[in-house]
């Protein structure tokens, strides 16, 4: 069906494509065990939705069927779909989406359906301020998050999450908030909490943790902190250094993510494919 989306010089320009990184995706798949793969797609197709970009309508739907609302006791944030195995499905979030409420955690997924979720304490984040949660599902098959490369400043993104100050929808699911900006600066080294990825994006309270996406629809970053912020100073580099005066006044205008790289590095060394599958991502 995607054939007929494209014009006879497209579909040529396809195949010398798809004959050039097949094997990347072939890899991909086989290594990664479900990270960063798109569910119940060929690699056929999988390569042409990640090489052309998408509609803002066709962003609007994949970055809603990948993101979930992170419920505590009394608060929630947001939370993106990385991975599949079998019947159990991980959640990135922020760290501090789950220090802003008391456990039991639960995993409010895209179809309105709640479930418990588990801590994976095993995920070594150092400093970042990212967490993982496992749930499982034994009879809804989700959608998981294609994952790519950083953004480079000037890049168009789009942001995604459930913000707290937004009603519900008459169907009683929080109102999903979809937001479209550039990247406004990519910093050498990170903040502290890991963030790196400073864009025009409006991120409000509740969007932490929700996906940062490219225009062919990959997830490039995890939202965690919006800009003006109210209280403290959280522009400190994590060696303890400060940006300057001029740099630091595009920073407080600024939204803030995480890269995803640096998010699935410790869930890449769980599995023992770090080295592959980051030379995938990153396009090596």
């Amino acid at each position: 069906m995607l054939w007929q989306i494209y014009e006879p010089s497209a579909k040529t320009e396809l195949l010398g494509f798809l004959s050039k990184r097949k094997w990347r995706l072939m890899m991909l798949v086989a290594c990664v065990g479900g990270l960063a793969v798109a569910l119940h797609v060929s690699v056929p197709n999988l390569a042409i939705w990640a090489h052309y970009g998408q509609s803002d309508s066709q962003l609007l739907h994949l970055a809603q069927s990948v993101t979930v609302k992170v419920l505590s006791k009394d608060s929630w944030g947001s939370g993106i779909l990385i991975q599949k195995q079998g019947k159990v499905y991980s959640v990135l979030t922020n760290e501090h989406v789950l220090i802003a409420g008391d456990p039991p955690y639960r995993i409010q997924t895209p179809d309105g359906q709640i479930y418990n979720a588990e801590l994976v304490k095993t995920a070594q984040f150092q400093e970042n301020d990212l967490s993982l949660l496992h749930f499982r599902s034994t009879k809804t098959v989700y959608a998981v998050a294609l994952l790519g490369a950083a953004p480079l400043q000037g890049d168009e993104v789009f942001a995604g999450g459930f913000p707290l100050a937004v009603e519900k929808s008459t169907s009683g699911l929080q109102e999903f908030v979809f937001t479209r900006g550039k990247v406004s600066l990519v910093l050498h080294k990170a903040l502290e909490g890991g963030y790196q990825i400073g864009y025009t994006n409006k991120v409000e309270n509740g969007m932490s943790g929700g996906p940062v996406l490219n225009r062919r629809g990959e997830v490039v970053a995890i939202n965690g902190m919006h800009a003006y912020p109210l209280w403290g100073d959280p522009y400190v580099f994590q060696d303890g250094s400060h940006p300057g005066a001029s740099m630091r006044q595009v920073m407080i205008r600024s939204s803030w993510a995480i890269p995803i790289s640096t998010a699935v590095r410790p869930v890449l060394s769980k599995m023992r494919t770090k080295v592959l599958t980051t030379n995938i991502l990153m396009g090596e």
